[in-house]
């Protein structure tokens, strides 16, 4: 992140974006109080939405590929129940169907590729259980998004088209809503079919 990005997503403008318009829009207005199980929070970056996570009922892990910013988290949350681990969220360091919901919030567009952010896709698959649910958001591509990251990793994400993408990653049950500045999205990974001899 360039400067003004890091002070952006430090500010409390955003922190209160995040907390009365972004979140609940990608929640669907569902409480926190719903949000059951184990959730994994994808590039979590300074931590505004995890700050706001962690008053849930879920058990949080925060996977974040940026050393520093890790072990910013780390030191944030450590009287807290927040799990945060380093790593590539397209090569995930956690074992299969190890989440019941996973969450992005506005970091899709940093993820250096299409092809990439496909594989980030397919690793959220992966690490889901059967009829996990995976949401989120992420913004909406226009001149001032593009001056926030000026010398920045910046690969919009286009909405029309993220619903093929997720279902090409094994997702189905596949929604995507634009807005003016921001698109939100859920899918679900699939649940196993009856089984049994067919007839």
């Amino acid at each position: 992140m360039n400067r003004f990005h890091r002070w952006y997503c430090r500010s409390d403008f955003w922190r209160r974006t995040v907390e009365r318009r972004l979140l609940p829009w990608v929640l669907d207005d569902r409480t926190l109080d719903g949000l059951e199980g184990d959730l994994l929070e994808v590039g979590p970056g300074p931590g505004v939405v995890t700050d706001i996570l962690r008053r849930s009922p879920c058990r949080l892990t925060s996977l974040e590929i940026d050393p520093a910013l890790a072990q910013a988290l780390r030191a944030q949350f450590s009287e807290s129940e927040v799990t945060v681990v380093e790593g590539d969220a397209t090569k995930m360091p956690f074992e299969n169907a190890r989440f019941s919901i996973a969450l992005s919030m506005t970091m899709l567009h940093h993820v250096p590729s299409p092809d990439l952010q496909d594989h980030l896709l397919r690793e959220v698959h992966r690490v889901l259980r059967p009829g996990g649910l995976f949401m989120g958001s992420d913004s909406r591509s226009d001149g001032l998004f593009e001056i926030a990251h000026w010398r920045d990793t910046l690969v919009p994400v286009e909405p029309a088209s993220f619903g093929e993408r997720l279902e090409a990653a094994g997702f189905e049950e596949i929604s995507v809503e634009s807005a003016r500045k921001a698109f939100r999205f859920r899918a679900r990974r699939p649940r196993p079919g009856p089984s049994g001899p067919t007839p």
